[in-house]
């Protein structure tokens, strides 16, 4: 399987390659980026660990590169400030992301390529490939809430001294502040939340709200993020690229999951080689759910502010 990383020569698309790298499952990483220099030193970076890391082939160059991807992934986008929103970022991130599209139009692709958006704001970005590519909606998907789901297991780890290996847990709906944690879900280790050593609700509160800030936190102390990012877009590609069929929260357009339509947001999603496969509904606290149709909402009306001018 080939991968190519538009925007490959910045934070997230340089770690992504290296996560995909270290993984040693897809076989062959291509670097796209408007900066030739950085992106063949990223590429050449990578290179030069190969022989302890991995036997695929790694490529640096321009958008030519996706005419025989089987996996297209966007990361370029210009950052996020530090108390800049996601959804902030839309106006000044779309008429960029449109080129990006333009331009793969233009090289064209594999029939049964998947366009997976990195980009922020994601759930926006990626209705709007939907609707400005040709391809299926199912071969078109965004990272959505996976980063923020692991962050949420990992934080919650850390603070109960529990294995984050075997924590479990969703966060749904927007990548950003109207995102919904599923503690109705939550276990550790096959246990309910409520019955691991040294759970309270005040703890509960602490991850959470550490959890929602966790992107603004990151960007304030080291400029944005990358080591996670990449680590949680490598989990979607391997799940496409071994047909995993893993249900991971990733953004897709919704035809009726809880009652979302016509929007791109994170639910239960079968993530498998033809991209999505399907939406699993499990079952959400009523206020999970409101939650979640609110966060629908909330990214309906801004499609509709942005997109639809």
């Amino acid at each position: 399987m080939k991968v190519s990383i538009i925007g490959g020569g910045g934070l997230v698309g340089s770690c992504a390659g290296y996560a995909l790298q270290c993984g040693g499952i897809v076989r062959e990483i291509a670097l796209v980026d408007v900066n030739a220099d950085l992106v063949q030193g990223q590429a050449l970076d990578l290179l030069h660990g190969a022989c302890s890391n991995g036997d695929q082939k790694i490529t640096a160059g321009g958008t030519e590169a996706v005419r025989d991807s089987d996996v297209i992934v966007i990361t370029a986008g210009l950052r996020r400030k530090p108390d800049e929103s996601r959804l902030d970022l839309i106006n000044r991130n779309v008429e960029l992301f449109r080129k990006i599209l333009v331009d793969i139009r233009n090289v064209g692709t594999k029939p049964d390529v998947l366009l997976f958006v990195v980009s922020n704001p994601v759930d926006v970005l990626t209705y709007l490939a939907i609707k400005e590519l040709s391809l299926p909606p199912a071969q078109v998907l965004g990272l959505g809430t996976v980063l923020d789901t692991i962050r949420l297991r990992s934080l919650l780890a850390d603070r109960l001294n529990a294995p984050a290996t075997q924590v479990s847990t969703l966060i749904l709906g927007e990548h950003g502040d109207s995102m919904v944690p599923i503690w109705s879900a939550a276990q550790i280790a096959g246990l309910p939340l409520d019955k691991w050593p040294g759970y309270t609700p005040v703890v509960i509160q602490e991850v959470e709200k550490r959890t929602r800030g966790s992107g603004a936190e990151v960007i304030k102390k080291k400029g944005g993020a990358g080591f996670a990012v990449g680590i949680a877009i490598r989990d979607v590609v391997h799940s496409i690229a071994l047909d995993q069929r893993r249900i991971l929260p990733v953004s897709s357009l919704q035809n009726g999951a809880y009652g979302l339509r016509d929007v791109s947001i994170s639910v239960p999603t079968v993530v498998g080689r033809k991209g999505v496969l399907d939406h699993v509904e499990i079952e959400l606290w009523p206020k999970e759910k409101l939650g979640l149709q609110a966060s629908g909402r909330v990214l309906r009306e801004t499609i509709d502010k942005v997109l639809r001018k």
